[in-house]
């Protein structure tokens, strides 16, 4: 199984963390939320916000196609970067990744903000 690399983030992740076995087709928010990383997921998962986003540093060409939702969607995502996904849509391929959360996050519902 693939694993995920994750970079360090200031208040979710400072330390950073690999994710072993992480199943194939298991969205990578999925996978953060499993292992107590607490990324912002707003809409529940359901692809209608960017709070989710994320920076694949490695193996983004392994993941499936993002949807148009997912891309227009990632066009509003504070950073937004060539290699960007939306993590509530982007499913682990066979390869390994290595992921970086963004620091900041549009989420105008969020109290830490």
């Amino acid at each position: 199984m693939p694993k995920i690399t994750v970079l360090p983030h200031p208040t979710l992740c400072p330390e950073g963390r690999i994710l072993d076995d992480v199943p194939v087709g298991e969205s990578i928010c999925d996978a953060l939320l499993d292992h107590d990383i607490e990324i912002e997921h707003a809409c529940e998962k359901s692809c209608a916000c960017t709070t989710c986003h994320v920076i694949l540093r490695q193996g983004f060409n392994s993941l499936p196609e993002p949807s148009e939702l997912e891309e227009d969607l990632l066009d509003q995502a504070w950073g937004l970067e060539a290699t960007s996904r939306l993590s509530c849509q982007a499913k682990m391929g066979n390869e390994d990744v290595v992921v970086e959360i963004p620091k900041y996050t549009i989420n105008h519902a969020s109290e830490n903000h």
